[in-house]
């Protein structure tokens, strides 16, 4: 597969044999784990290209204020430019941030940022394993916050193969599996209320809405 493009890289519009397309930039907490998901389900997208926004950032600039901040920024620089060049409505870019509960502090004003900022997030708690998980199974009951826990759920966990580095994504991982994964990630986050907030709901995706809202992937 093409090496996924950064954000900054190039700015505006992007085109492919001579079609303009949407550009989505995404900033990932995790610096393995989202882009190589990332990376296989792109292929699926086709009306926006992905640019993986802070592709060589160091641990210290993935915590999700550090994440939603950048964010902020690009996204002002991507407004701006295409006011310039009257992009039409259809083509303005959008930008993505991933992250994850865990033990982040900040996540509650990470996600006020965010809204004021225009900016999209996909949140997991505790973390993206559970989307991971959901493509295999339902989830049920809670993890208490560790991630670790949903990771030793996953089905090949144990597997010499794909466990060895289990942080990465692969293919066979994924692909054929969102429509059950969508609708069990829908069915799990169903049981909270609306009084329950986003940093209470354990366990919780909506990388669903990435996909979807984003990338305009109905089914990989």
């Amino acid at each position: 597969m093409g090496k996924t493009k950064k954000g900054k890289d190039s700015l505006g519009p992007a085109k492919q044999h001579g079609r303009r397309k949407r550009v989505v930039h995404v900033f990932t907490e995790g610096l393995v784990t989202e882009p190589s998901y990332i990376e296989i389900i792109k292929e699926y997208a086709t009306t926006v290209e992905v640019r993986i926004a802070n592709a060589s950032a160091p641990g210290s600039q993935r915590k999700p204020l550090k994440l939603v901040e950048a964010a902020v920024r690009l996204m002002g620089e991507e407004t701006r430019q295409a006011r310039r060049s009257g992009l039409p409505k259809e083509y303005l870019p959008q930008v993505w941030c991933l992250f994850d509960r865990d033990e982040h502090e900040g996540i509650e004003t990470a996600l006020k940022q965010a809204r004021e900022g225009d900016v999209n997030v996909a949140f997991s708690h505790p973390c993206f394993e559970v989307w991971r998980l959901l493509h295999h199974k339902p989830v049920t009951g809670t993890f208490g916050g560790v991630c670790g826990l949903v990771a030793a759920r996953l089905p090949f966990a144990r597997d010499p193969k794909d466990g060895a580095n289990l942080k990465l994504v692969l293919p066979h991982q994924v692909t054929g599996r969102y429509p059950e994964a969508r609708k069990r990630a829908l069915q799990m986050n169903a049981q909270y209320g609306d009084h329950v907030a986003l940093v209470k709901r354990d366990p919780y995706t909506d990388v669903h809405e990435f996909v979807e809202r984003g990338l305009g992937i109905t089914e990989y």
